[in-house]
């Protein structure tokens, strides 16, 4: 039991998904910030032994799974190795999104600015990934949310406990 769910608000039937999503949104979101200035820190420092296309991919990809480790963990409150695969490649499909994302916008970059700014370049990017993090939250949210209606009791949700066979019991 979290603050959140502790309080006598959360137990209200109306406001309990509203908040429970505004702490999936908020951790979601410092999650994104951490995750966007580890992508920046990387990118700069591949920039000086690599062209921007693999600087970006590399950087992308190290922040990437890190990413869906912690969202996995904090966000969605999931926890051990059950479904690991599924959402790490969950977490890949939405890095393949980011990819295309950054690396079309760094292609467009290089035809309407060719002489730009590391500053502009990296607030490009940072734009492309902002559009990327809103897939990803998507994609995530859907493979890891615990289905609507579920409550734990025992391992069984609660459909599972009121079949007839399990009342009868």
């Amino acid at each position: 039991m979290n603050a959140l769910t502790g309080s006598a608000a959360f137990r209200r039937p109306g406001l309990a998904p509203l908040l429970g999503r505004f702490r999936q949104v908020s951790t979601f979101g410092a999650i994104g910030v951490a995750s966007t200035l580890a992508y920046v820190a990387l990118y700069s420092v591949l920039l000086t032994v690599a062209i921007p296309a693999v600087a970006n991919a590399l950087a992308l990809l190290t922040t990437a799974v890190a990413n869906t480790a912690a969202n996995r963990r904090i966000t969605f409150e999931v926890r051990g190795r059950d479904g690991l695969a599924r959402d790490h490649a969950v977490g890949l499909a939405a890095l393949g999104v980011a990819l295309a994302l950054t690396s079309v916008s760094l292609a467009a970059l290089d035809v309407v600015a060719p002489h730009r700014g590391r500053l502009t370049e990296l607030a490009v990017l940072v734009a492309a990934n902002a559009a990327a993090t809103l897939v990803r939250f998507a994609l995530l949210r859907a493979a890891l949310q615990k289905p609507r209606g579920f409550q734990e009791h025992g391992g069984m949700s609660l459909a599972t406990l009121t079949t007839p066979e399990r009342i009868r019991r």
